[in-house]
Formats: C-alpha cells, sequence, structure tokens
C-alpha cells in the first residue's frame, strides 16, 4: 500500500513561492504520480503529472510554465516548485499517485491521495 504526506504550504504574497513535497512510503517508482488542487469554490483541477520514469511532465494551460513538478527516487518524494502564484492559486494541494494514462485530467484516476496541504496567495 502507498501513503502520501504533503509538506511546505502556507501563506505567501502575489509573485511569492512556495515548494511544496510529497513523502511516499511504499514503492510509488511505477506509478504516474502528480498534483491537485481544490479551490475554496471545491473545483479540483490537476495542475501537474509525471511520467513513470519522470521523462514526461504534464501541466494544464493554466499554469503557463509557473509550476514545475519533479521527482527524487532515492527520497521517495515528489515536489512541486511553485512560482510566481496569483491569488487564483489559492487552494488545498494534494499529492496523488498511480493514474493509468498519465497526466492532468481528472483528479479522481488517482488510486492514491494524500491528505493535503494548504497553500494562500494574497
Amino acid at each position: 500500500d502507498v501513503q502520501l504526506v504533503e509538506s511546505g504550504g502556507g501563506s505567501v504574497q502575489t509573485g511569492g513561492s512556495l515548494r511544496l513535497s510529497c513523502a511516499a512510503s511504499g514503492d510509488t517508482s511505477s506509478y504516474c504520480m502528480g498534483w491537485f488542487r481544490q479551490t475554496p469554490e471545491n473545483e479540483r483541477e490537476g495542475v501537474a503529472a509525471i511520467s513513470v520514469d519522470d521523462s514526461i511532465t504534464y501541466y494544464p494551460d493554466s499554469i503557463e510554465g509557473r509550476f514545475t513538478i519533479s521527482r527524487d527516487g532515492a527520497k521517495n518524494t515528489l515536489y512541486l516548485q511553485m512560482n510566481n502564484l496569483k491569488p487564483e492559486d489559492t487552494g488545498m494541494y494534494y499529492c496523488a499517485a498511480d493514474r493509468p494514462v498519465c497526466g492532468v485530467g481528472s483528479a479522481y484516476d488517482f488510486t492514491y491521495f494524500g491528505q493535503g496541504t494548504q497553500v494562500t496567495v494574497s
């Protein structure tokens, strides 16, 4: 079984940066992994995903090159570097693992989810 624990959220001003981490227990090396967020309006949006071999990353157009997803296999940790943050980036950010078709479509296609870390941009 896989457990995911996010950290690194917080409150920042517009234009600031945050780096989210997702520590995994259990073997995630064969999984597509990703990040999605739930907004205050309860909309759930995929913001990044990374393929099994880390060769392909996926982002929605709304991210506009501001976020970077990466994985450290040795530490079994997934990261999301977020730059030039905007108020509309506010939300609860979740790490997820194991999506049959890797990408930033429906968050519900992932098998495993963390508990989330809050990001607030003002």
